[in-house]
């Protein structure tokens, strides 16, 4: 009883085989749908068969985005994803990543190596894409003429703005010669210079969409100089236009929602910034009012006759302060001169002489206080109280006074 094992291992090492599969990770299968439920998690389980056989198949909510229209019994499809064991039952299914209906799937595989090629050019950089103008006035169709496309657009962009001016572009969406005839549709357009471009047309099968998934349809997109938006078949529908596209619409009227700006919005919201506007100035003017009222008041307080009245009440303020400074000064230089008068009088040689005193002067006017500044015969004045007297030197003696040094005698 050697090498037993447990049903989870062989499970898992059958799954193991699988996984290291390289052709089993990456598989398209193609069949009839049968047993398709989609569940309320989002997973859709459904089965793939023929003539000879029946595989069990699940999308996880997850790669939903990979299934663009809604599965039904009986349909063709071919389905891309990997093969794998759900360990738990032992079952072997095919975990679906993409479906897209039979027949289609050569274009789709042309579909993503375009994009691909496209992608790594940068045609799909959000570097590139322009904005689209928020207030257009005319806007440009590439459309077929005839169908729901065109009519949603109308519809939708009349309601919107009857003012603003629609060019439609008559162009074939389907077909041979489609790709062409958009390309010119998008330069033309572009040459009447429109504010936007609307390129697009209703839903369809991947065949019926093809002709926007060409290369010269994307390069004409992309070189455009007027913004471009994408409106292609339905919001599950996607194109190589949608990626090189400045702006992408789920649908053609939500394409017109985007382009054509809602008049009465803007009308609306002028009016209130009109209003606004309105209040703004009218606050403004009772604030420049008040201003001015406040100013009319400061300038008559600062008008010249006012300021010349303070200026002469102050030049009076001064001249009291002046002449009671001048009394105030005056008063005190007489009370000085008094004092100095009463100094100089004690000091004065006339007063000196009213009281017996003399004083003596040679005849070049010099005060003789010593015998030492005469000689014999030498002339004098002598000024006395009422007069001078004129006298001549006979002889000079010294003479001692009390409290004072002995003048040195001799006779000159």
């Amino acid at each position: 009883m050697r090498n037993v094992y447990t049903v989870k291992q062989v499970n898992s090492y059958i799954k193991n085989m699988f996984t290291q599969d390289f052709m089993l990770n990456r598989i398209y299968v193609k069949g009839e749908v049968s047993n398709c439920k989609y569940h309320t998690s989002g997973h859709i389980y459904f089965s793939l068969k023929d003539e000879s056989g029946t595989i069990a198949c699940v999308m996880f909510a997850g790669s939903r985005a990979g299934l663009s229209f809604r599965m039904k019994e009986g349909q063709q499809v071919i389905v891309l994803g990997s093969i794998s064991v759900y360990e738990r039952d032992g079952k072997y299914q095919l975990y679906a990543r993409e479906i897209v209906p039979d027949g289609a799937g050569l274009l789709y595989e042309k579909f993503e190596a375009l994009k691909k090629e496209l992608a790594e050019m940068g045609m799909f950089a959000p570097e590139y894409k322009q904005p689209i103008p928020k207030y257009v006035r005319t806007v440009g169709i590439v459309t077929a003429p005839t169908g729901a496309a065109v009519r949603d657009i109308i519809n939708i962009a009349g309601r919107r703005n009857p003012y603003v001016q629609l060019i439609l572009y008559p162009a074939l969406v389907q077909g041979e010669g489609a790709a062409e005839s958009i390309v010119k549709g998008i330069h033309a357009l572009e040459a009447k210079q429109v504010d936007v471009i609307i390129v697009g047309r209703g839903g369809g099968s991947i065949e019926d969409l093809w002709a926007f998934n060409e290369e010269a349809v994307a390069r004409a997109v992309f070189d455009c100089t007027v913004p471009v938006i994408s409106a292609v078949g339905h919001e599950t529908d996607t194109t190589i236009t949608d990626y090189v596209a400045d702006l992408r619409a789920p649908t053609p009227s939500a394409a017109a929602e985007l382009a054509v700006y809602e008049y009465r919005e803007v009308k609306e919201t002028m009016l209130n910034c009109a209003q606004r506007m309105r209040r703004a100035v009218l606050i403004r003017a009772d604030a420049q009012r008040a201003r001015l009222k406040q100013m009319e008041l400061r300038l008559k307080f600062a008008h010249p006759r006012q300021k010349l009245n303070e200026k002469r009440q102050y030049c009076v303020e001064l001249e009291d302060r002046l002449r009671n400074l001048m009394d105030r000064r005056l008063i005190a230089e007489k009370h000085r001169l008094a004092l100095s008068a009463e100094k100089m009088k004690g000091l004065s040689p006339l007063e000196k002489l009213n009281q017996g005193f003399s004083f003596v002067q040679d005849e070049n006017g010099r005060n003789i206080k010593s015998i030492r500044q005469v000689r014999q015969g030498e002339r004098l004045t002598v000024y006395v109280t009422d007069g001078k007297i004129e006298t001549e030197v006979i002889s000079a003696a010294g003479t001692e006074y009390p409290g004072t040094e002995k003048a040195p005698g001799g006779g000159a």
